[in-house]
């Protein structure tokens, strides 16, 4: 019986000293710290690997997790300083720094953070115009981001990100935001219409006084050059040089001749018998020319002062059926 009785005491001290010893475990895994409580008040926390704890005396408080954690901002409606109604919702990150605080400081520490980035979205969305907080997102999660921060640093946490996740106008103002925008986009259009009709009348007016002044050169150069024509005949006919006055004269004999020719109300023309008669004329205009500027080859067939006659072809008139000959188109005295 005494050896049975020490067997089962055996039994049970083996027993109880694997119960103690399980008890006395602690493996934490890593990202996770483990607050211990020493008969209800904080002893120490717990690093990740294999710990070892007073079994009843002491116990694990709380598991908290070291990793940054998600948190999803519900959507809040907000009254905007404009009095616009919309909906927003976010998303929040945050890291628990000191485990300790994070446990004794608050109570539910992610319904905590939930409940301040909430009321402080409305806050912050509350305070600004609707335009502004369509277009200034990046403001919003500032502002967002330092209240936020500043109210967890107390409880041992620090939020790291918070980002506006959709921001919900009404309908209506939806629709008046689309039919602005339209707006603007036709208002643009038309002053780029504008601006190119603009610059292309210029461009044209440009090129217009472009063409003007090079045509008002080339006069300028054609009026020169007429004036220096008839400055060195004007000279050569002054030195007795009568081969000038022919060829001045000749120029503007068939000068006019095409004059004629190519006016629209011309329906008579009266030309020589011949091309002769053109070098005719020539020549008794250089006749009348040798007798005024003298010519001491020429014997004088006449008296003083006479000037020689010059004989002028017949003019012939053209007749409108193309025939020729003498009959009533003929002035008189030619044949």
């Amino acid at each position: 019986m005494i050896i049975g009785g020490s067997v089962l005491v055996a039994i049970a001290f083996v027993v109880l000293v694997i119960v103690v010893v399980a008890l006395s475990v602690r493996t934490v895994p890593q990202g996770y710290t483990y607050v211990v409580e020493r008969l209800g008040r904080y002893h120490k926390t717990l690093s990740p690997g294999f710990n070892l704890v007073i079994p009843v005396v002491e116990s694990v408080r709380a598991r908290v997790s070291m990793r940054e954690t998600v948190l999803d901002i519900p959507q809040q409606s907000v009254i905007t300083r404009d009095n616009a109604a919309i909906s927003a919702d976010g998303v929040l990150f945050y890291q628990v720094l000191d485990p300790v605080r994070a446990t004794y400081e608050v109570v539910n520490l992610p319904l905590a953070i939930e409940t301040l980035a909430m009321t402080t979205l409305r806050n912050v969305m509350g305070s600004m115009e609707l335009d502004e907080i369509l277009s200034k997102r990046d403001t919003i999660n500032v502002k967002l981001l330092q209240a936020v921060d500043e109210a967890t640093a107390s409880w041992g946490a620090r939020a790291t990100r918070i980002e506006i996740r959709d921001i919900q106008p009404p309908a209506d103002i939806v629709q008046s935001m689309g039919r602005q925008l339209k707006a603007e986009r036709d208002k643009r259009a038309q002053i780029l219409e504008a601006d190119a009709a603009k610059e292309s009348q210029i461009r044209i007016a440009q090129g217009k006084l472009e063409a003007a002044k090079l045509e008002a050169e080339a006069r300028e150069r054609l009026a020169q050059a007429e004036a220096t024509a008839t400055r060195l005949v004007s000279e050569a006919v002054a030195a007795g040089s009568t081969q000038a006055l022919n060829y001045f004269l000749g120029q503007k004999y068939v000068e006019a001749l095409q004059a004629f020719a190519h006016s629209p109300n011309q329906k008579l023309l009266v030309l020589p018998t011949d091309l002769a008669g053109i070098a005719g004329t020539l020549s008794g205009v250089t006749e009348i020319v040798k007798e005024v500027f003298g010519n001491p080859r020429a014997p004088a067939s006449g008296g003083a002062g006479t000037v020689p006659s010059v004989a002028h072809p017949a003019p012939t008139v053209a007749r409108p059926d193309g025939a020729g000959g003498a009959g009533p188109w003929t002035p008189a005295g030619a044949g």
